[in-house]
């Protein structure tokens, strides 16, 4: 019998480490300012009635914000994103996580915090084109 492989599958944390798990809830207790900020405009179903989760175990990694219904990643990116070692680091890491159909968006630490309104906007512009693919 073929065994599945665990990050493959349908459930919400595809596999997560355990360990993973923790270290999460740490990333929870202590957001960035932008992280923050979208949380604040994400939290309670606020974003096309949809529901986020914040630094959520999702595969090998931990996602900023994950809505499950839609396969989404919200990624939220500081200067430290623009070396070309994390560049390389971050296009593997959407790769995998497309790979498993699981859509990923990035937002840079100034686009939340000068222009939050645009950023909703353009989630939930993301948002409506995979509710209309579930459909």
């Amino acid at each position: 019998m073929k065994k599945e492989n665990p990050y493959h599958n349908e459930s919400m944390f595809k596999g997560a480490p355990a360990s993973s798990f923790a270290k999460a809830e740490n990333l929870r207790n202590n957001l960035t300012v932008a992280e923050d900020l979208l949380w604040q405009a994400l939290k309670g179903n606020k974003v096309n009635g949809l529901k986020f989760r914040r630094q959520h175990p999702v595969h090998l990694y931990i996602a900023d914000f994950y809505c499950h219904k839609l396969k989404l990643v919200i990624e939220i990116d500081g200067t430290y994103h623009n070396s070309k070692n994390q560049k390389l680091l971050d296009l593997n890491r959407t790769n995998d996580l497309e790979s498993q159909g699981i859509k990923v968006i990035r937002f840079s630490n100034q686009e939340v915090e000068n222009n939050l309104k645009e950023v909703i906007e353009k989630i939930k512009e993301i948002s409506k084109e995979l509710i209309s693919n579930i459909n």
